[in-house]
């Protein structure tokens, strides 16, 4: 799989931001990302008038699974203008994930005293802005100016206020009141105004001790208050008085989530103001408490405005959340009514959006934040362009219906520049019938917009309109034009482990006979070992694939021998204690496979010549694995390679591959545009190492070896790890380039159909033909979420000018 579908409340792995500061042009950041000690809070206002917290503090925070000493370390503080930094000395440890709490300077004011503090020292910190800095050494600051982030043995630096010492951009400011804490998981971006958010000042100290200057308000007084949900909402992407709790505001529940780990439910004033950049719906966060309110309920909410982030680099959704309080004046009130969705022309605009004014008539991840919380619908009927997931009743719709479509229905996506702006996830809070790609919703779908992971904005259905089948057909392979033509496929199954259900290998199984016509060769991704995702060291996969090889001849396909490599134990990614690999199937009544012994999880295939001077080249060993020691294949499947004779003893070689994930790359949707793309720098890497194998081949047999390179590449053809595959076209040609470009999809993913998988061949194949098999993505009984793909080299057409039927063409037609 190229993309987890994660749920609700999980944060992905921190990215360098020098990858954003690089695109938005943002000010210097500092020496490195901590992965362990950040500083996570900051307060400055201790003991002053209206303080609730007696002295001023600096918090900081153990992102690891392990201890961190901090003997030897110190925190340093400046004032906002200042170069002479005050320093307190530090000594212990932070536990795994745990806290440490430095005390400052007391005031002569406050009412509550800190948790015992793990250090303390005498430094009055400014209660509206000044400096902070985490060094690995006692040896005081001096002399760095306004770039102490990047001086040397700094661990970790915030400026808050007006100060230019910083990281990137500046934390807010505090107050007497008001503390700064580092926001949702606490990942360091490297930017101080992303990662703190201002807030109750509230502390934790290495026993786990937390103490919150916090007051939710009086849970009996039925007085609405001051604040309304426009106010919390505001008219920016994050929330100007985030941190602070509000009182019984005042609102119309629409929805409620009952069932999850994000538990809650959503309100909407139906007084509006006069701002229209300003939401009026927000969610209320429980966590696991499910709420006792309903649709129509009339309620005074109380508890703390918070920005969460349900991913590394997603906008943050603004809620109500903390301790939470809601009075229920009234029963059976009337909605306020939806907005009809009305999207405009361009998706959204560059750099960092959470810096930028909102224009929801211009761009629609704006219209959409103006609309964060409130109740939305569409007005007409809308055709989807992902199938239902039934599981969780997701599926995507187009508003734009001349845009980029599919043949079938879809919405191709072309190129990094064009996201497809009429795009809009339903996540349905009431059942969703199953349906395929190119069915029609009928108008009115209305609920909540909500803020997901992957998914970005979603409308969250409390009234699905009827879904209409649009007919769509799967496809199958035509019969062979000669018999000496060879089918050879790719086909992603999808964790497939032999403790699977029968009824998967099945549905796998007669795929491969009726839809893809028994191809002769077949390269199998995602194999996993004899049971699946129990991690105790198994890494075999002879049980799995003997049952699908069984379960293609109980479907009436041929008796496929198989090779593979069995990986080292947990090291090549996918589901933890899976071990998935690539399988070669092949039907030797129609193909040979040369084995050459030696081949293993560790040793590297090269390309051999027959003599020194001679054109002649094979493997040695086959199977085999390229270059399995290199890290570009950390973590990640190692190319099989294999040696095939057909057709007379012609020679075959066929590269199996599945490159490293999307996992970690920013959303689409993401806070700063374009999203970044960490996770390709691996591919291109992994890309290089195949194409100096291909063109190593393509040198030692002068041009003339028949390779074909396959599999999930996860990557789309105009990535830059497909050009560095193929050298720009050089040494392999990708065959998806061939089909008509809305033909070029493979796989659905936030209702985009792209590619994925391909198939590429050496210039020595000169007569093929080439077509993707639709038979999963589009569709809601999928048995994997890949589509396959086969390419059939066709006999007789090696010569100059190729005959007629050796002419590039499809063997894929709909299935009668």
């Amino acid at each position: 799989m190229a993309h987890s579908r994660a749920r609700w409340r999980i944060v992905a792995a921190a990215l360098p931001l020098a990858v954003i500061t690089a695109m938005v042009g943002l000010p210097g950041t500092a020496n490195a990302l901590s992965a362990d000690v950040v500083i996570s809070g900051v307060y400055g206002g201790g003991g002053n008038s209206g303080a609730v917290f007696k002295n001023d503090y600096i918090e900081l925070a153990n992102l690891s699974d392990s201890p961190v000493s901090v003997a030897g370390w110190s925190v340093q503080y400046a004032s906002a203008a200042g170069t002479v930094f005050q320093m307190t000395a530090l000594s212990g440890s932070i536990p795994a994930h745990g806290k440490y709490l430095v005390q400052e300077a007391a005031g002569q004011g406050g009412t509550v005293s800190l948790p015992t503090p793990d250090a303390i020292g005498a430094i009055p910190m400014s209660g509206t802005s000044g400096v902070v800095a985490l060094n690995t050494s006692q040896i005081p600051m001096v002399g760095c100016g306004i770039t102490c982030s990047t001086a040397p043995n700094v661990k970790d630096l915030v400026g808050y206020g007006n100060t230019a010492n910083v990281e990137t951009l500046a934390a807010p400011g505090l107050s007497n009141t008001v503390a700064d804490a580092r926001t949702g998981a606490m990942i360091d971006t490297d930017n101080n105004s992303v990662d703190f958010s201002a807030g109750v000042p509230k502390v934790t100290n290495t026993a786990g001790t937390t103490v919150s200057a916090s007051d939710p308000g009086d849970p009996g007084d039925p007085t609405p208050g001051t604040t309304r949900i426009h106010d919390i909402q505001g008219s920016g992407r994050i929330s100007a008085i985030v941190g602070t709790t509000v009182t019984n505001v005042p609102g119309i529940v629409t929805a409620t989530r009952t069932t999850g780990s994000a538990r809650g439910f959503w309100f909407q004033d139906p007084n509006v103001d006069a701002d229209p950049l300003t939401s009026e719906g927000v969610f209320v966060f429980m966590g696991s408490t499910t709420p006792s309110v309903a649709a129509g309920d009339s309620v005074l909410v109380s508890g703390r405005v918070t920005e969460f982030r349900p991913a590394t680099g997603a906008q943050a959704l603004t809620e109500i959340g903390g301790t939470v309080n809601t009075i229920k004046l009234s029963s059976a009130n009337p909605l306020p009514a939806a907005i009809p969705v009305a999207f405009p022309d361009a998706y959204t605009k560059t750099g960092s959006l959470e810096a930028q004014p909102l224009e929801p008539n211009s761009y629609v991840l704006d219209w959409l934040e103006t609309h964060e919380g409130m109740r939305i619908t569409l007005d007409q009927s809308t055709r989807l362009v992902s199938p239902v997931n039934t599981e969780f009743g997701e599926l995507w719709v187009t508003l734009k219906p001349g845009q980029n479509p599919t043949p079938r229905g879809g919405t191709i996506y072309k190129s990094y520049d064009d996201q497809n702006s009429g795009r809009l996830m339903v996540a349905s809070l009431v059942p969703a019938p199953a349906a395929n790609v190119g069915s029609t919703l009928a108008a009115g779908t209305t609920g909540p917009l909500d803020y997901q992971s992957f998914g970005g904005y979603a409308l969250m259905a409390t009234q699905l309109g009827t879904i209409t089948d649009g007919g769509l057909k799967k496809q199958m392979v035509q019969p062979p034009k000669k018999a000496g033509d060879l089918s050879v496929a790719t086909y992603n199954v999808e964790n497939l482990a032999a403790t699977n259900p029968d009824s998967k290998f099945a549905k796998l199984a007669q795929a491969v006979v009726s839809n893809l016509g028994s191809p002769d060769i077949l390269a199998l991704e995602e194999i996993q070992d004899n049971n699946g995702a129990t991690d105790n060291g198994v890494v075999a996969a002879d049980q799995t694939v003997a049952k699908f090889i069984a379960a293609v001849q109980a479907a009436g396909g041929p008796a496929y021998d198989w090779r593979s490599i069995n990986p080292n134990n947990d090291t090549d990614g996918g589901e933890p204690g899976g071990n998935i690999r690539q399988v070669f199937l092949f039907n030797p009544a129609r193909t040979t496979f040369v084995d050459r012994p030696g081949g293993d999880a560790n040793t590297a295939v090269s390309v051999v010549r027959a003599r020194p001077t001679s054109n002649q080249v094979s493997l040695s060993v086959s199977p085999g694995r390229i270059d399995p020691t290199s890290n570009a294949w950390a973590s990640s499947r190692k190319p099989l390679v294999g040696e095939f004779l057909y057709d007379g003893n012609k020679q075959l070689f066929v590269v199996a591959n599945h490159f490293n994930s999307k996992g970690g790359d920013y959303p689409l949707s993401a806070a700063v545009q374009p999203p970044v793309r960490s996770s390709e720098v691996q591919r291109q890497n992994q890309a290089a190492e195949v194409n100096q194998f291909i063109q190593d081949l393509n040198t030692k047999s002068a041009g003339r070896a028949r390779a074909i390179v396959l599999g999930d590449l996860n990557d789309y053809q105009f990535s830059p790890a497909v050009a560095t595959l193929t050298g720009n076209g050089t040494a392999l040609k990708t065959l998806i380039d061939t089909l008509p470009v809305d033909q070029r999809y493979s796989y659905i993913f936030d209702g985009n159909s792209q590619v994925l998988d391909h198939i590429a061949v050496s210039p020595a194949i000169k007569g093929y033909s080439y077509g993707v098999v639709h038979i999963n993505a589009e569709f809601s009984d999928q048995a994997s979420d890949h589509d396959p793909q086969i390419v059939r080299i066709l006999t007789g057409c090696d010569v100059d000018p190729l005959p007629t039927r050796c002419l590039p063409g499809s063997p894929v037609v709909d299935v009668p």
